[in-house]
């Protein structure tokens, strides 16, 4: 696929031409460019506008140099930043020389809230840009959009073991992406007690790593739901390999419809998918197939305070998605006398995994490309970083929570059994 063709993996379009803007900038451009640094006030950022003339109100050496090869791009990170830097990145008008990361974490820690959403103009471009609600078909269709790439594209970056695609748990700094994904499974089945003979409903699976792992380790049944072809598929081609086919059974199917009774649920890195909308609905899922004394997992990205996604991030690389708060959360658990038993947050830890994804991207950077273009390239490497700020100034968080039926008292006294 070429660089410059229409049929990008993103629909962006083309990318823009190699030529900079012939005008040059007007006094207004210069003074918008101007005042946009200022109110930013200390974030050590410096501009280049395409006649070359660079701007900067940082007292000190800037970190970053943002260069502006149109006024359409300028104009578009002036009106609506979330939704025009991605865009004038990927396509090349927005070059940026310095630490990407660090250039995200800058626009986390300064962002003007009324250039974005908050203006009228943001809230306006931003509703319309959003993707399909998550009912059975939307759903579908934003599933297929960020995981139906090809298992081969995710296979270049995640880890080698169990294909997570969710936060590992570095129980030290020297663990290896592989050391922390197996001991983040290891971690989820702890908190539940997993046990052989155990019925396990996993709704969300993945390339189906939790379940083998669950069957392998700890001799539990899995039935696993995934509306992903690609990932069912792996998932199924895993089982048999592995002599585990009986064990654990992957469905093609959305997990409003599972059925059949469970002595554990447990969901890891689906809830960001299902909307809150559809939280009550979840719950009602897990009330109707969890037994008496069943316990459950949910692993999700979320926030301290109700946002959207990055409204780039969702039309681009995640839709659909929505981080919940704790509190949003509590509409699955509460409507269903659910208790809570412990509530973690590995915040650091997925900013930390991000970071393991981040540098194997960049080592097969030559491949991908090959597989996509540059505009795809540029577009998930923008992703990937602009998560690892999020992580890192908590913007995001990612939060565990165990729970179980009211009247169940069969519950550890301590977390003595997490890390013995």
């Amino acid at each position: 696929m070429s660089v410059n063709s229409k049929e990008s993996p993103l629909n962006f379009g083309r990318a823009q031409e190699s030529v900079y803007e012939s005008w040059k900038p007007s006094a207004l451009e210069i003074k918008a460019a101007r005042w946009l640094l200022t109110i930013m006030e200390d974030a050590p950022v410096e501009f280049e506008l395409w006649d070359g003339q660079r701007i900067q109100a940082y007292t000190g050496k800037p970190e970053l140099l943002l260069r502006f090869r149109n006024r359409k791009t300028l104009w578009g990170v002036l009106t609506n930043p979330d939704r025009n830097l991605g865009e004038a990145y990927s396509l090349g008008s927005l070059e940026v020389e310095g630490d990407l990361v660090r250039l995200a974490e800058i626009g986390t820690t300064h962002r003007p809230d009324f250039l974005a959403e908050r203006s009228m103009l943001g809230k306006l471009v931003n509703v319309f840009g959003r993707a399909k609600s998550n009912n059975l078909s939307g759903s579908k269709d934003n599933i297929h959009h960020h995981y139906d790439l090809s298992n081969e594209f995710y296979r270049l970056w995640l880890d080698r073991d169990h294909m997570q695609y969710t936060c590992a748990y570095y129980e030290n700094a020297e663990r290896t992406l592989e050391q922390a994904q197996r001991a983040k499974l290891d971690h989820v089945c702890r908190k539940l007690q997993l046990k052989p003979g155990d019925e396990v409903m996993e709704a969300g699976c993945g390339w189906g790593g939790l379940g083998l792992f669950m069957a392998r380790e700890y001799g539990a049944k899995v039935r696993a739901f995934n509306i992903s072809h690609e990932q069912i598929r792996f998932a199924q081609d895993k089982a048999r390999e592995a002599g585990l086919q009986d064990q654990v059974q992957y469905i093609e199917d959305d997990y409003r419809n599972a059925s059949g009774k469970c002595d554990v649920f447990v969901s890891v890195g689906m809830l960001e998918h299902v909307g809150a909308e559809n939280f009550q609905t979840l719950g009602g899922v897990i009330d109707r197939c969890l037994r008496k004394e069943g316990r459950g997992l949910i692993h999700s990205i979320g926030r301290n305070r109700p946002r959207p996604m990055n409204i780039w991030v969702e039309k681009r690389i995640f839709p659909g998605a929505y981080p919940p708060t704790i509190k949003e959360m509590m509409d699955i658990f509460e409507p269903f006398n659910f208790s809570v038993l412990d509530v973690e947050n590995l915040r650091l830890h997925y900013a930390k995994t991000l970071e393991d994804w981040a540098q194997r991207y960049e080592e097969n950077i030559d491949t991908i490309q090959r597989m996509f273009d540059v505009i795809f390239v540029r577009a998930w490497r923008l992703y990937l970083c602009g998560s690892i700020a999020a992580f890192r100034t908590g913007e995001l968080q990612l939060f565990q929570v165990l729970f179980n039926r009211g009247v169940n008292n069969d519950v550890p006294w301590t977390r003595e059994h997490l890390y013995r």
